[in-house]
């Protein structure tokens, strides 16, 4: 999609989510016909013109300044995550050259060494993923809690955890917050989306589940986006039963689009005493090397 329609349907949503109540404006009579806010709602709030809102909408952004921008996330309250793509698309609308920038490919899908044995060092669960959620390295005990996800692994050996969340049917069972990880998976990967829009291989993952799966196109059109930075995940592990885990994601600044899940578990809790099992069971299956292609670290 360009970004031209991505900005307009973006707003288009955002506004709907916001009722004149949430916004503190008064509702005079009962035949308002939409359920959120109006363009000159919208404008009002942000301190422009109708007209001037009108054009943004539809994608005519020019050489819109911040504080427009700013009025905008007043308006409509967006969060961190909802800023952050308005000002990305903005500035693709807005530069003369878009399309033409540095690419991130190559280094998206590469390992450094030492990355690696930062994970391998690691007792609790980890592993390693770029933005379309490729998962690119991960120590013995990470694969060990994803073993249903390596199980689908593509041609390439690389696990992709949102092929898995849409297009296999153990995922249901795996995730036991299921919806939510749907809800959150396509969220971060339309952030990303905005972030990197002409990433061919995540323009690529988006057209095949978009085709494979009717969960993904319904979620993929109603364009939210979300960070994914730490919180709680329930897993039903085919091995070891329940597990409920807490979370933390660290990007990599000298490897921009990647980050470092790690999962952690109270101390004494019965997801500590699985994760110990899990551990002593990971420990006595065969050493295999991680998954690597062609673009693994080589420089």
């Amino acid at each position: 999609m360009a970004a031209k329609d991505d900005i307009r349907e973006f707003l288009t949503t955002r506004r709907a989510k916001i009722t004149p109540e949430q916004a503190g404006l008064p509702v005079y009579g009962v035949n308002r016909r939409v359920t959120g806010l109006r363009r000159e709602e919208v404008a009002l709030l942000a301190g422009i013109s109708v007209e001037y809102y009108t054009r943004l909408e539809r994608g005519t952004v020019g050489s819109v300044s911040e504080g427009v921008l700013d009025g905008l996330v007043h308006a409509l309250q967006l969060d961190e995550a909802e800023r952050d793509h308005l000002f990305r698309l903005a500035r693709i609308l807005g530069s003369p050259s878009k399309g033409t920038g540095p690419r991130r490919v190559a280094a998206k899908k590469r390992v450094r060494p030492s990355i690696q044995r930062i994970l391998d060092q690691m007792p609790m669960p980890a592993y390693m993923r770029n933005g379309r959620f490729d998962i690119l390295a991960a120590n013995d005990l990470g694969r060990a809690l994803y073993s249903p996800l390596y199980e689908q692994a593509d041609s390439k050996g690389l696990p992709n955890s949102a092929r898995f969340l849409f297009l296999d049917p153990v995922a249901s069972e795996f995730f036991v917050d299921y919806d939510k990880a749907l809800n959150d998976c396509v969220a971060f990967l339309r952030a990303e989306a905005g972030r990197d829009p002409y990433d061919k291989d995540l323009s690529e993952l988006v057209g095949e589940l978009s085709t494979r799966s009717e969960d993904f196109r319904r979620r993929w059109a109603s364009h939210d986006v979300r960070y994914h930075r730490t919180g709680r995940k329930k897993f039903h592990h085919p091995l070891v039963g329940d597990l409920e885990l807490d979370f933390e994601a660290f990007e990599l600044p000298g490897d921009p689009g990647q980050r470092i899940n790690i999962y952690t578990a109270p101390p004494d809790s019965p997801s500590a005493d699985a994760l110990n099992l899990l551990a002593s069971w990971s420990a006595r299956q065969p050493v295999t090397s991680t998954p690597q292609n062609e673009e693994t670290w080589n420089s």
